[in-house]
């Protein structure tokens, strides 16, 4: 579902202006004041509240109080001038999740709207997590059957109760965070933190904060020390997901706090010690980064102590049933809804399907069938159209063939330089989606164009 936005200014421009640049991601909606926040906060469910700190007559911090207020409130950013940045630390002190700066760079408010997001999502379904009646093995969602998984399951066991760094490798959506997950809650240190990074959704410079953290002045906008996400973990676990993406420069930070169980904060000489277990994932091939020169080789051997290879589920068919048994009843709880059980066609189409988006395309099939049916069962009917054939189903991310212009030229380095202002010049210019064209990561292209000389 989209996340529900309430934007709260007493300027009308810059609540037209917000609104126009967020509806895309957001379901907008927006107040002038205490009272129309107050009731828009009564009658729909908001998940995120950006407001400004001054409202004419009114005052944010009113409106911080009355959102900390409620059962499940929704995440707090606060808008203030300059001139009132000691204001919106006492916000944060009081419970806002962040603040930001006016005059507004929209792009970081989103991304700053994003990552909130994300956050209160793990919040989520880290407290889940504890509140769950542990299952006999303390696996969780890690289940199945098959060979592969079995595996998994054995040298989750293993590796679990001790310090040993692991690497968890697999296409995207095999459920690299979920053994994640299963090691910590056997690693005997279930009752302390899981902290979860997911490193290509930064930029290296606030990737570098978001892992140490920094001190006041390190950089503009630092205004004050930010504690990062290794002290966060202290004690617990650190899980870095897509680890592949990350730049030269973080590599050599991480290497050390995995060396010495230190770390420095940006803008700052003083180590501090940390006592953290790492566990880090990938859907690339580490190895062969490392190969192409794109990886630090002493930092894959510090990883990649114990390596886990997650199956693909068109590897492991036999578990598709048992998964699906999980997903109904999940699904059905969600929704308020009786436990529907499959037909003989559904399941046959099921087991039919490739799943190029693996368990995660698995569940959100399940998902479409719980919200679709009005029958007693869920059948072929109720399932995706991309599962029936009726649209095209999603291939696995590894780009897409591009038809390079004029007789092919039996040169690597020509075909790849074609090859890549091809993809620029099909996505437009925008090198995101030249990159997903191309079936490599932003980070890459951008490498390539600059050796290039582009």
């Amino acid at each position: 579902m989209t996340p529900t936005l309430l934007i709260v200014d007493d300027e009308k421009a810059t609540r037209d202006g917000l609104r126009s640049a967020l509806e895309e991601d957001f379901d907008v909606f927006l107040a002038s004041n205490h009272k129309e926040a107050s009731a828009l906060l009564k009658a729909e469910s908001i998940d995120l509240l950006l407001t400004d700190l001054r409202l004419g007559g009114d005052s944010g911090m009113d409106i911080l109080d009355e959102v900390l207020a409620m059962e499940k409130p929704p995440v707090a950013i606060m808008m203030t001038a300059y001139g009132s940045v000691d204001t919106a630390v006492e916000a944060m002190r009081r419970g806002a999740w962040h603040f930001v700066t006016k005059p507004l760079n929209l792009d970081e408010v989103e991304m700053l709207l994003k990552r909130a997001m994300r956050s209160q999502q793990l919040e989520t379904e880290n407290r889940q997590l504890r509140e769950q009646v542990p299952d006999p093995a303390g696996l969780g969602r890690l289940t199945g059957k098959s060979a592969g998984i079995k595996r998994v399951i054995d040298t989750v066991k293993q590796v679990a109760p001790t310090r040993a760094t692991v690497l968890i490798e697999g296409e995207s959506g095999t459920g690299k965070e979920v053994v994640a997950h299963a090691i910590h809650q056997i690693s005997g240190r279930p009752a302390e933190k899981l902290v979860i990074v997911h490193c290509a959704a930064l930029s290296p410079q606030l990737l570098e904060s978001e892992l140490f953290g920094h001190e006041k002045g390190a950089f503009t906008g630092a205004s004050q020390r930010r504690i990062g996400r290794f002290e966060q973990a202290d004690g617990g676990t650190l899980f870095l997901d897509e680890i592949g993406e990350i730049d030269a420069t973080t590599q050599v930070k991480l290497l050390r706090a995995l060396s010495e169980r230190t770390i420095e904060r940006v803008g700052s000489n003083a180590p501090v010690k940390i006592d953290v277990r790492v566990l880090a994932a990938t859907n690339k091939n580490l190895a062969a980064l490392v190969e192409a020169g794109d990886f630090r080789e002493d930092l894959y051997f510090r990883l990649n102590v114990v390596r886990i290879d997650m199956p693909p589920l068109r590897q492991r068919a036999e578990d598709i049933v048992l998964l699906s048994g999980g997903f109904l009843k999940e699904f059905a709880e969600e929704n308020g809804r009786p436990v529907k059980p499959l037909t003989d066609e559904a399941l046959a189409l099921l087991r039919r399907h490739p799943w190029p988006g693996n368990v995660r395309e698995l569940r959100t099939a399940i998902e479409h069938g719980v919200v679709m049916s009005n029958d007693p069962v869920i059948d072929v009917k109720h399932l995706p159209d991309s599962l029936r054939g009726d649209s095209p189903a999603p291939q696995p991310a590894t780009g897409r063939k591009i038809a390079l212009a004029g007789p092919p030229e039996f040169n690597l380095h020509a075909l790849e330089t074609q090859a890549i202002r091809t993809a620029l010049s099909e996505a437009g210019g925008n090198r995101t989606h030249a990159a997903e064209l191309l079936g490599i990561s932003r980070r890459t292209l951008q490498r390539k164009l600059k050796d290039l000389g582009e």
